[in-house]
């Protein structure tokens, strides 16, 4: 690999900084005013010719960042496609018969609120078929298996069929979209199943859409009625009574969620569970800590030497061991603590093994206990725990003598203090971006301070995500997760533009966390597509936190979905939403802003970052395992997307971004000092001696500092009111450093871990990394030879660095103590604003001798 350079040119008040690093392509960034080539040095531009070329070619106007590996989605003509949008949807609830709700229909209601009011309003046909009556047997088979077939022009829904039965009950609703209703008429049948030929007809009942009635919710459900069935020509009335409820609803209607829906109509089998919106709740997670104190009468099968031992402890998959004990006895001692994470119901034991190091490469089984985690205490404080002594079964017995395991006579024992920590917060998301904050026991929960309302709308311009019949299609759904609680609205088929408009409500304990959106291609809809293989696509995801939204504002915006691949930065589609945060008690708010964020015990026993690290990624999986388990099941890797399961792995998109979100912290620090550098050198002389002036003021009254800076953020804080943000934040391309990223960077980003890429690829990412290691290093290299030069002005490694030092103390000590200090402050102050005319090009006597002390940069090897 070609290793090139990268150069950074940076305007400052001192002029141009120079600084190359080297990287696997080459990039010029141009951070200041836009006459920068005029500024950069000529020995500069004719060192590197490169630049002084680019300088010439770039255009006049540009003062951005110019990468020539820019990906073709990330020109500035699709820039706006990345920015949060606007809209102006009709939300509330808005009646077909009488405009807004409430205005007329064949029910009407003078409530002035609405429980769904963040979301479209979506009109639907109901039809509830409940059960039938004295159903007539066909006469050859003495039997009637019957089912119900709803029809609505083109649209068919059946029931389940029931053999042998005349008095079925099938208590299924049928939704048709009002949109898309092209009859005017509503034929319910009712058919005997048939095993060879065609089924038999028994039935039908007949509606008149113009006579169907309107429900609105929270009005109690349509009472079903029994009708008499007639035959094929509606002339007559048959044998038989078929009990149904028909009503015009919107998806506020209680019955919506479980309906069958006539946009899901080509959806068999066990498909049909899969699009319909659920609610799910995670599992209730604990943390289990272990206390390993110390064990007795460890017997080995070797007589000849004592046992130098360790436990291991499993609960489920997670394995964790403890120290080898030091020293070779019978009566080993740890005191070491190990950290699981559980979930209710508790299905795993806590399985404890004790183990011989008999060798490097061999481990002896010395005894074993499995332990129902339901036996253990659980712990709502820090108070101490009793431990508890455990016998073990021992190994090595054959099956004749199985029963010998469980013999006391100097059976071995472990000591253990166990517990489940209920005063903490379990954390399953990473904690840049939570979205609760509370303890495991329910006992420690505050009250909430705010209700969160979300309005799923709609999605908008959605890329194909799979093909069928030789066309590309989407199935599209969205997932919601804040706190406990997950939400995933139903399934849209084949469309581009799906419109969910399903409205969804959580309890707020916390401004400062953060709601996640998702948006999926459903994958397992029966057919072909279902395999154990199949995974649902990402599409998108959205956060929003709460803190930064206003109270009682509904905020209706349409957020791009942007999804990172390895061709690049790619734009699925459009999320459109809306939201309000409802505050209960402003009190209660601010009381939070000055409390800590997880529960205190995770500052009173903190745990270290590696374990944090760890008991997250194991949290995360009990979740996407337990939801797995749901019906329909919320998958693997829609959980893992949601909860970021990869956002602690390597990327050097992720390192570039966090470091110029470092240098973006000190620009404000950077521009001071140039402000302070060209008052220094009277760049303005009117500035520079209205600072005299104040100078002088602050040192006659010192009391006035402090007011005087509080007073300024005051007022700047009043000046930036009037440019505050109008819009939430949302996933920003340039923060992230994704539109111009490289392609190997994306690969290697990308890859599995450990890597699944060939021998010269590896090699050639990890020359990289030393390099930017590299670099690293000399930076804190640098930092540490700048304070070991410190220490040594008072350690006496240069004696006359030191002496000389100590003296310049004592004479400094005895001025100061027989000047005023307002006296010192104000020499120091002028000497710092002393005109140009009375400055040196050359470097300051402090600087000279703070550059002379030595380090211990040549002591390393």
């Amino acid at each position: 690999m070609v290793e090139k350079t990268t150069f950074v040119l940076q305007s400052g008040a001192s002029g141009i900084c120079l600084l190359p690093h080297p990287t696997t392509f080459c990039e010029i960034n141009l951070l200041g005013a836009d006459n920068l080539a005029s500024r950069v040095p000529a020995v500069a531009q004719t060192a590197f010719p490169q630049i002084a070329e680019f300088l010439e070619r770039r255009p006049k106007t540009s003062a951005y960042t110019t990468h020539p590996t820019m990906h073709p989605q990330a020109t500035p003509n699709h820039q706006d496609d990345f920015k949060l949008k606007d809209t102006h949807p009709k939300l509330g609830e808005r009646w077909p018969h009488g405009g807004i709700r409430g205005g007329g229909g064949w029910i009407s209601s003078d409530r002035a609120t609405s429980t769904y009011d963040l979301v479209e309003q979506m009109y639907y046909l109901y039809v509830r078929v409940v059960k039938g009556k004295d159903l007539p047997v066909n006469p050859v088979t003495g039997s009637c298996d019957p089912y119900v077939e709803v029809k609505l022009g083109n649209y068919r829904g059946k029931t389940q069929h029931f053999e042998k039965r005349t008095n079925p009950e099938w208590n299924q609703v049928f939704a048709f979209s009002k949109d898309k209703i092209q009859s005017s008429v509503l034929e319910v049948y009712l058919r005997d199943r048939e095993m060879v030929g065609r089924d038999d007809y028994v039935g039908k009942v007949v509606f008149d859409m113009n006579e169907v009635p309107t429900r609105v919710p929270p009005d109690s459900p349509l009472a079903p009625q029994w009708y008499r069935l007639e035959d094929r020509h509606g002339q007559s009335k048959v044998r038989g009574d078929i009990m149904l409820a028909v009503w015009m609803g919107t998806q506020a209607d209680e019955a919506f969620p479980e309906a069958w829906h006539s946009d899901a109509a080509s959806v068999q089998g066990e498909g049909v569970f899969s699009v319909r919106s659920k609610v799910y709740v995670s599992p209730k997670l604990w943390y289990l800590r272990v206390n390993v104190i110390e064990a007795q009468d460890v017997e080995t099968p070797d007589k000849t030497q004592l046992p130098q031992v360790f436990v291991k402890a499993q609960v489920g998959n997670q394995i964790l061991k403890t120290k080898l004990c030091p020293t070779r006895t019978t009566s080993p001692f740890w005191n070491e603590d190990l950290i699981f994470v559980a979930a209710e119901p508790f299905e795993e034991q806590l399985v404890l093994t004790v183990e011989n190091k008999a060798s490097q490469s061999k481990d002896e089984l010395v005894g074993r206990v499995a332990l129902p985690l339901t036996m253990f205490e659980k712990r709502l404080d820090h108070r101490p725990v009793h431990s508890r002594w455990f016998n073990l079964e021992r190994f090595g017995f054959g099956a004749l003598e199985g029963d010998r395991r469980h013999e006391l006579k100097f059976a071995t024992r472990i000591h253990l203090r166990a517990c489940l920590e209920g005063a903490y917060h379990v954390l399953d998301e990473s904690t840049l971006y939570v979205s609760d904050t509370r303890p495991t026991a329910r006992q420690l929960w505050k009250q909430p301070i705010g209700i969160l309302e979300v309005g799923i709308l709609s999605a908008q311009g959605l890329l194909p995500m799979k093909t069928k019949d030789s066309r590309g299609t989407t199935d599209a759904y969205c997932v919601a997760k804040y706190g406990l609680k997950w939400v995933r609205t139903r399934t849209i088929l084949d469309s581009f533009n799906p419109k969910w408009n399903e409205q969804y409500t959580w309890e707020v304990y916390d401004p400062c966390t953060v709601i996640t959106l998702g948006v999926f291609d459903n994958c397992h809809l029966g057919g072909a597509e279902r395999s154990a293989a199949a995974k649902d696509s990402r599409i998108g995801k959205v956060r929003i936190r709460l803190s930064t939204l206003e109270t009682d504002r509904i905020y209706t915006h349409s957020y791009p979905l942007l999804v990172l691949q390895t061709s690049g930065l790619k734009k699925m589609g459009e999320l459109q939403l809306a939201f309000r945060f409802t505050c209960l008690s402003l009190a209660n708010i601010i009381y939070l802003y000055g409390h800590p964020l997880l529960p205190k015990m995770h500052y009173l026993h903190p745990f270290t970052v590696s374990q944090l690290d760890t008991l997250r990624y194991q949290a995360m999986n009990i979740v996407a395992a337990r939801l797995g388990r749901a019906e329909p099941p919320l998958r693997k890797e829609v959980v893992e997307y949601m909860l970021d399961v990869d956002s602690h792995m390597w990327s050097m998109r992720r390192s570039k971004a966090n470091f110029f979100r470092i240098v973006s912290l000190f620009s404000g620090i950077m521009s001071m000092s140039r402000w302070l550098g060209e008052v220094s050198h009277w760049k303005n002389p009117v500035t520079s001696v209205l600072v005299h002036v104040l100078l002088f003021i602050l040192i006659c009254y010192p009391e006035l500092i402090l007011p005087t800076v509080f007073l300024y953020m005051f007022i700047i804080g009043l000046w930036n009111f009037r440019f505050r943000p109008r819009h939430p934040p949302h996933m920003d391309t340039k923060l992230s450093w994704a539109e111009a990223v490289h392609p190997d960077e994306l690969d290697e980003e990308f890859d599995t871990f450990p890597t699944s890429k060939q021998q010269d690829i590896v090699r050639m990412r990890y020359d990289r990394i030393r390099s930017v290691a590299g670099r690293i290093q000399t930076v804190v290299g640098d930092m540490a030879t700048q304070g070991e030069r410190f220490q040594s002005l008072l350690s006496w490694r240069d004696p006359r660095a030191t002496s000389l030092f100590v003296v310049l103390c004592l004479i400094v000590a005895v001025v100061l103590y027989v000047t005023p200090f307002k006296i010192v402050v104000l020499v120091a102050g002028l000497f710092f604003l002393r005109h140009p005319r009375f400055r040196s090009k050359l470097p300051s006597v402090p600087s000279n001798f703070f550059r002379r002390l030595p380090a211990r940069a040549d002591s390393m090897l």
